[in-house]
This record gives structure tokens, C-alpha cells and sequence, in this order.
């Protein structure tokens, strides 16, 4: 089998291209401080292929030490949302994924402001964590204003491509509830095409924020250049 042609599910996955940014603008002194004294506990272990080569599952409750519900922020972008939600919802545990080491600093800030302990933050690919993941145990999962890679040669690096869809719907429990924002009608229409052939049902969609929605500096910036931001809700079938 070739390496093109292997499942989503291998236990082997071949290593992958990853087109995004890993770090931008000099850290400030506060943010290397985050970064080395608070990212070691908070980053669940076995997720990267150097930890973890024989892709072994984890136990998603030994990261928060119960079996609370698990939910999974795809692209944490600054935190905002990510700690707006532990926050909001304490009863929950919930990991996120983000490779801009940058933004992983900013939300180990916030974390540290905020007072939050019920997070996981894996500095990485998202599809490393869901390699490891069981199947259904997420409950809930979010991608707020993904990168929108708007040239047409470029639509396959979207998060909402089957390569990334397939493993979330395998890792996420049945009636588990998937959250899409974004203000790029291009990648809204991608969006509300793809997910519900990877096994999930649309069930929202809409210009008008969740009730629990908080406002992101991504989103400020769409208003700002007067894009309309979305929001599109699905539900895991099964």
C-alpha cells in the first residue's frame, strides 16, 4: 500500500506536510516565561510521533484525571474562545490543538489570567491527536475562523477536507456537536458540503452567534473589514 492510499485511521500514518505558520513575531519576555514554566503541564503527553511512534491510544481521562466530558478546540487561534468556554463550563475538560507558537503563548497568558485549570494544550497538528485519540470520545468540538486558505490550488490544506473530517468523526461521539465560524463564504460553502459526508448532520445555519459565543479578535477583525461572520452546527450521526 502506497503512503498516498493509507487510512486515516492507520496506526502508522506516514508524516505529513504542514503548510501553516509555526512562529511569527519575537516573543515577548512574558511569553517565553509561559511557554517554559506553564506549557510542560498542561501539554497531554503521546500525542507526536517522537513521543508516541506506535501511535498507541491515549486515555483522554488520564489527562484531566476523571471521566468528564472531553470537548476539542481545533485552532486555538489567541485562546480567546478556548478559555472563554473552561471557564463557562468548568464540569468539562477541553484540549487545543494550535502549531503558531505564538498563539500558544498568548493562550497560556490567558489561561494564567483567567484562572482556568480544566484545559490541555497540545502545541501541534491537530492530526496527531486524533490519531491517539479513541473513537467516541470527544463530545464536542470547535473550529473558530480557520485559516481560510483562499487560493483555489490551496482548498485542500482546509481543515474541512475528508483528511481531517474523517478522523473527528471517528474520534467524536454519537449526537457529539461540531461548531464551524468563519466570516469566508467560500469556506462556509466548502464547509456545509463536506462535513455531513464525513457522518455528521447539519443542524444550524446561521449569521447569528451561539448563545455562549464570545467574540474573538479574528472575528473583530472581519467586522472591522466588513465581512459577515457565520456559524454552522452539526451533529455527529450515530
Amino acid at each position: 500500500m502506497s503512503d498516498e492510499s493509507k487510512s486515516p485511521f492507520d496506526p502508522n500514518p506516514p508524516r505529513r506536510n504542514f503548510y501553516g505558520r509555526r512562529h511569527g513575531k519575537t516573543l515577548r519576555q512574558s511569553q517565553k516565561g509561559y511557554l517554559s514554566e506553564d506549557l510542560g503541564d498542561l501539554r497531554p503527553r503521546n500525542i507526536t510521533i517522537e513521543e508516541n511512534p506506535d501511535r498507541r491510544p491515549i486515555d483522554p481521562a488520564a489527562i484531566f484525571g476523571d471521566d468528564r466530558p472531553v470537548w476539542l478546540e481545533v485552532g486555538f487561534g489567541g485562546g480567546e474562545h478556548m478559555v472563554h468556554m473552561a471557564a463557562t463550563y468548568p464540569e468539562i475538560g477541553i484540549i487545543g490543538c494550535e502549531p503558531f507558537i505564538n498563539g500558544v503563548a498568548m493562550l497560556l497568558g490567558k489561561i494564567r489570567a483567567a484562572g482556568v485549570e480544566n484545559v490541555s494544550v497540545h502545541p501541534g497538528d491537530a492530526r496527531d491527536l486524533m490519531d491517539v485519540l479513541p473513537d467516541a470520545s470527544i463530545a464536542r468540538a470547535f473550529l473558530m475562523y480557520p485559516d481560510p486558505w483562499p487560493k483555489a490550488r490551496h482548498h485542500r490544506r482546509r481543515f474541512v477536507t475528508p483528511e481531517h473530517l474523517l478522523p473527528l468523526a471517528r474520534v467524536m461521539r454519537p449526537g457529539g456537536i461540531f461548531r464551524v465560524a468563519s466570516d469566508i463564504p467560500d469556506y462556509i460553502r466548502q464547509t456545509r458540503e463536506e462535513v455531513p459526508l464525513a457522518g455528521f448532520d447539519l443542524i444550524a445555519d446561521t449569521d447569528q452567534a451561539w448563545d455562549d459565543w464570545i467574540s474573538t479578535r479574528y472575528e473583530q477583525k472581519a467586522l472591522r473589514e466588513g465581512r459577515v461572520p457565520h456559524y454552522v452546527t452539526f451533529r455527529r450521526q450515530g
